[in-house]
């Protein structure tokens, strides 16, 4: 059985938070790595899952996972209506979803979008507490009338907040984009110095408010080979990086760059700081992925409201074979958990720092 997180193990006099998911492309994973990680029933002692699909996609899903048929799950109307260990289901369709595993689908892909639209209201109206998102296809996405690049921009546009930020977390790994979805021949002609600033003090800031990090470190990757060798190879990491990071230190942040990314993450260089911002999305995530070893997670800093992601696709070529992990995901809850928790921890810090020692000292059991 897979061990659980410390504090989850001791969060019994919680109240579970819950969770909305939004289902992900209905021919892929997301579904099955659902139901695995609630098989284990310890999870329901910090999450109340709403996932937002159909009663047969769930049933399906049940059928290819081993261990699942003792889950207990019920569909509810409304989001404001689950139970309390049970997986919770609000249909968005009156007909049955019949999965076609491993099929790029533009209906699939307005199904995934349904999903998502109801999911993300009913966390506009507090019916859920925070959102976890599982995986879309974006090429069936695209085929529907999904017009965003992917999860991160619909939220900020529905959120109508100006930037948000990418951000892999891992553990102690946390690891940002300055840019995600675009081209990488698009990345150079991008970048200014205005938007590292702004992408560094995201970071900064979700770093305080979200991972409760006082004075958060922030190292800043160049954006050529070796950092261009001091502008043998470009020169965006003098006329652009550098003075961002001189403007970002004149704050008052700790933040340090242009580093070379070749050897920064091998030399183990990311272990010195708090979060790690990347120019473009595959300098970040390819390293990334390679130290998480399938447990990171997506999360959207800078948003009002919480979002995680499990760090995989649809896994389309193992879809409907009972072959998913859900180590992403079960990371995903719980980074999701945290992240509201240390939010009201730090509004509880900034209103009045006393009350934090006395909501510890209730939980702890402890008395002056």
């Amino acid at each position: 059985m897979h061990p659980l997180p410390l504090r989850t193990q001791m969060a019994s006099k919680k109240n579970p938070t819950r969770i909305g998911f939004s289902c992900g492309d209905p021919n892929g994973i997301g579904i099955e790595t659902l139901i695995k990680v609630f098989a284990d029933n310890r999870m329901f002692r910090e999450a109340t899952p709403v996932l937002y699909a159909t009663q047969n996609l769930v049933e399906s899903a049940i059928q290819i996972v081993s261990d699942a048929s003792q889950l207990d799950w019920t569909v509810v109307e409304s989001a404001d209506q689950a139970e309390a260990n049970r997986l919770n289901i609000v249909a968005i369709n009156e007909t049955a979803w019949e999965p076609q595993w491993g099929q790029v689908d533009a209906a699939a892909g307005d199904f995934a979008m349904k999903s998502l639209e109801a999911v993300v209201n009913d966390l506009a109206s507090t019916k859920v507490d925070v959102l976890v998102t599982l995986p879309i296809h974006k090429e069936a996405m695209r085929m529907g009338q999904f017009n965003h690049p992917g999860h991160t921009e619909y939220l900020a546009d529905f959120a109508n907040v100006d930037e948000v930020l990418m951000l892999l977390v891992a553990g102690d790994l946390r690891v940002g984009m300055c840019t995600g979805h675009i081209a990488l021949k698009d990345v150079a002609s991008t970048l200014d110095s205005k938007l590292i600033v702004d992408k560094a003090r995201l970071m900064y800031d979700s770093l305080s408010r979200d991972f409760g990090i006082a004075q958060p470190r922030i190292a800043v990757l160049g954006l050529n080979p070796h950092a261009s060798d001091n502008g043998l190879m470009g020169d965006e990491e003098k006329q652009v990086i550098a003075p961002a990071v001189r403007e970002l230190a004149a704050e008052g942040k700790i933040a340090m760059g242009p580093y070379a990314a070749d050897g920064f993450f091998g030399s183990g260089a990311h272990k010195q700081f708090d979060g790690v911002l990347a120019m473009y999305h595959d300098q970040g995530l390819a390293p990334f992925k390679a130290l998480s070893f399938g447990n990171g997670v997506n999360f959207t800093a800078g948003l009002p409201v919480v979002r995680t992601s499990p760090d995989h696709g649809t896994g389309f070529d193992i879809a409907g074979q009972g072959l998913a992990n859900g180590d992403s995901l079960r990371a995903a809850i719980f980074l999701a958990r945290d992240i509201r928790t240390n939010r009201q921890d730090h509004r509880l810090l900034t209103a009045n720092p006393l009350k934090i020692s006395e909501k510890y000292r209730r939980e702890d059991g402890r008395r002056d």
